[in-house]
C-alpha cells in the first residue's frame, strides 16, 4: 500500500464514513482509507452473517472436488482490529434518506453518516418456477456455493440455465465431478452479445469437448417437481431429466433499498467518473452496483466483475480524501473453464472482431476488437501471459489495429 500524502490532514479527519457492502469493493474502501492515513469512524454494513470472503472462488474453487469448499476470507477478525472498524454482519440495507445522512437496516436500527459508500453489489436473477424448490440453485454467495457442492457427485444429473460464465464455470467444475452436465442457452451462439458468433462459438465448444451437453437457441419452459427438482422442460418440448439445476442467467444491481431515495438509478447507480453519484454530493457508489462515466469510451459503463471492483476502491478512497485520482484501469474480467483462463481486456461487445490466432481448443487463443475507427476496444486471450500485455497496452492506447498485428510475432 502507498504511503500518506503528508500535505493532507487526512489524521484529523473526524468524518463518519458508512460503507454498505462488505464484499470487495467495501473492504478495500476501508482498506485503501486506512492506508492514506484516515482516523475517521468508518462502519460497514454486510447483508450476509459471513464473514467478509471473496466472491471469484464461489464459481471456481469453492466447487472444486480438489478443494476444502471453504470461503477464501477477505478479512480476518485481526484485520478487523487493526483497521479499526466496525463491523456490522447480517445488517441488510433497506433504506436510505440522503437529506438526514441516515441509512436504515432491516432490524430498523438508523446508522448515521457524514460520507456514504454504496457497495451493495448485484443479485442473481432467478426462475420464476424454481422458486423454493430443492435442488434449484444461483450462484452468488458462498452459501450458494456450500449448498452447491454438498450436492455434486458422480453419476448426477445437471442442468444449468444460461452460458454465461457462471453457468460455464459451475459445468466445468461440475464435469470434474463427473457429473452429467447439461447446458441451455436461449441465444443460438454463447456469449454472442459480448465476443460475436465466432469467438463465442469456439468457448461454447469447451463444453462439448469436456463431455457436457450444449443446447441453445431453446429456452427453459418450467422447472417440473413438487419439494425437489425432477426435470426441467423446454421450450422446444424436450425435457431433461435433473438432480441439480444451476440458473446462470445474469444478475441485477442491488439497488431495490435505494427506492424513493431519489438516487440516480438506471441499471445501476448513475456516479461521475470520480465515483460519486450525480447529484449527491458525499454519497459514492463502487463495484458491481456502480455506472460511471468511462474515461475510455465517454459513457456511463457498468461492470460486473472482482477488478473492477477492486479499482473502484481505490478510486473512491482518493474522491473521498481528495487525494490525486489514480488513473481508471481497463475493465478486465477473467474466468475459469476446462483447465484454461479465459481472459477479456476492454469492452469487445464495442467493436467487431478484426483479428484472431490460435483457438480454444488448443487453448492458445487470441481475439482481437476495434470499433469503426480501426482503433482496439477490446481483446480476449486464453492463457499467455505475455499477449494479454500486448493486448493490455493496445487498447489503453487505443492504438489502430493494422498496427498492433503488424508488431504480432508471425501466425505459426
Amino acid at each position: 500500500m502507498s504511503s500518506p500524502d503528508p500535505t493532507l490532514d487526512t489524521a484529523n479527519d473526524t468524518r463518519k464514513v458508512l460503507v454498505v457492502g462488505a464484499s470487495v469493493a467495501g473492504v478495500r474502501t476501508v482498506q485503501a482509507l486506512r492506508s492514506a492515513g484516515f482516523t475517521g469512524v468508518i462502519t460497514v454494513l454486510g447483508a450476509e452473517r459471513h464473514f467478509p470472503y471473496d466472491k471469484p472462488p464461489i464459481s471456481k474453487e469453492m466447487l472444486s472436488s480438489e478443494g476444502t469448499g471453504e470461503p477464501v476470507p477477505l478479512l480476518t477478525e485481526d484485520d478487523v482490529a487493526k483497521l479499526d472498524v466496525e463491523l456490522r454482519l447480517g445488517a441488510a440495507a433497506v433504506r436510505l434518506d440522503p437529506a438526514a445522512k441516515v441509512v436504515t437496516t432491516e432490524d430498523g436500527a438508523e446508522h448515521a453518516y457524514d460520507v456514504l459508500v454504496i457497495a451493495t453489489g448485484a443479485s442473481a436473477r432467478n426462475l420464476p418456477s424454481g422458486e423454493g424448490l430443492a435442488g434449484v440453485h444461483t450462484l452468488r454467495n458462498a452459501e450458494d456455493a456450500v449448498q452447491l457442492r454438498s450436492e455434486l457427485a458422480p453419476g448426477r444429473k445437471a442442468v444449468v440455465v444460461g452460458a454465461g460464465f457462471i453457468g460455464a464455470e459451475f459445468a466445468a467444475a461440475a464435469r470434474a465431478w463427473d457429473v452429467d452436465v447439461t447446458v441451455v442457452e436461449a441465444q443460438p451462439i454463447p456469449l454472442a452479445h459480448i465476443l460475436g458468433d465466432r469467438i463465442g462459438a469456439e468457448l461454447g465448444g469447451l463444453h462439448e469437448l469436456h463431455g457436457a451437453t450444449l443446447l441453445t437457441g431453446v429456452t427453459t419452459k418450467r422447472l417440473v417437481g413438487e419439494t425437489r427438482v425432477e426435470a426441467v422442460e423446454l421450450s422446444d418440448g424436450r425435457t431433461l431429466p435433473a438432480d441439480i439445476v444451476v440458473v446462470g442467467i445474469g444478475a441485477e444491481p442491488a439497488t431495490a433499498w435505494l427506492k424513493g431515495s431519489g438516487l440516480p438509478v438506471s441499471n445501476g447507480i448513475d456516479c461521475e467518473a470520480s465515483l460519486e453519484v450525480t447529484g449527491f454530493p458525499d454519497v459514492y457508489a463502487a463495484g458491481d452496483v456502480a455506472r460511471p462515466l468511462h474515461f475510455l469510451y465517454g459513457e456511463p459503463v457498468r461492470i460486473e466483475h472482482w477488478t473492477n471492483a477492486n479499482d473502484h476502491a481505490a478510486l473512491v478512497a482518493s474522491s473521498i480524501l481528495g487525494t490525486p485520482v489514480p488513473r481508471p484501469a481497463l475493465p478486465y474480467v477473467w474466468s475459469d473453464q476446462y483447465g484454461h483462463r479465459i481472459q477479456i481486456i476492454g469492452l469487445p461487445s464495442r467493436g467487431e472482431l478484426v483479428l484472431t490466432r490460435g483457438s480454444a481448443a488448443t487453448g492458445d487463443l487470441v481475439a482481437a476488437y476495434a470499433g469503426p475507427d480501426g482503433v482496439l476496444v477490446g481483446a480476449l486471450v486464453l492463457g499467455n501471459p505475455r499477449m494479454l500485455m500486448k493486448c493490455r497496452k493496445a487498447v489503453m492506447k487505443s492504438v489502430h489495429h493494422a498496427e498492433f498485428e503488424r508488431d504480432l510475432p508471425a501466425a505459426s
